[in-house]
């Protein structure tokens, strides 16, 4: 296993879902925070000090930035739904998680984030129409995503960062 893809890269074949697939993958945004908390609960501050690989983040680190990357996310999704192929704007994640919030508060204020934002979000998303999830936004690499495509990877997202959490657990003992 490639510690830093532990359920495997973000794939998704095309840019439409189906509804089984939207459904699931919304279900997963919204279970996100959840097993966040799960993941961490009764680590401690030395522990979430461990990078979850060699070079990598530290599982504080690792805490902070999801929802960093979901903020930066939740705007996403609704410029793309608001305006006409919106160009996503990036962010140096690596620096943000080197600055004092993602090192050195407990993570009890991300995860309370992260579920204030997760439950604003998914209203959202459940609101959106199917010609809603066909809309595009500008990806600086990719060109044109669908909002079905961020979907997917955002989905994939939250899950590949408690992956990083959980199989640090487990290749430690971490009970």
């Amino acid at each position: 296993m490639d510690p830093r893809y532990p359920i495997g890269p973000f794939q998704m074949d095309g840019q439409t879902l189906t509804e089984e697939q939207r459904h699931r993958f919304l279900q997963q945004i919204e279970e996100a925070p959840t097993r966040l908390r799960e993941a961490v609960r009764g680590l401690s501050s030395q522990q979430l000090e461990t990078p979850y690989r060699p070079g990598g983040w530290t599982l504080r680190q690792v805490a902070h930035h999801i929802p960093d990357s979901h903020i930066n996310a939740y705007v996403r999704f609704k410029l793309a739904v608001t305006e006409q192929e919106p160009t996503i704007k990036t962010y140096e994640e690596g620096e943000w998680a080197k600055l004092a919030d993602a090192q050195e508060p407990a993570i009890e204020i991300s995860l309370q984030l992260l579920e204030a934002l997760h439950h604003r979000w998914v209203l959202f998303l459940r609101s959106l129409s199917n010609a809603d999830f066909a809309r595009t936004a500008r990806h600086p690499s990719r060109g044109p995503v669908t909002v079905d495509w961020l979907l997917a990877q955002y989905a994939w997202h939250g899950r590949h960062h408690v992956a990083h959490i959980t199989s640090t657990r487990e290749q430690r003992g971490w009970s």
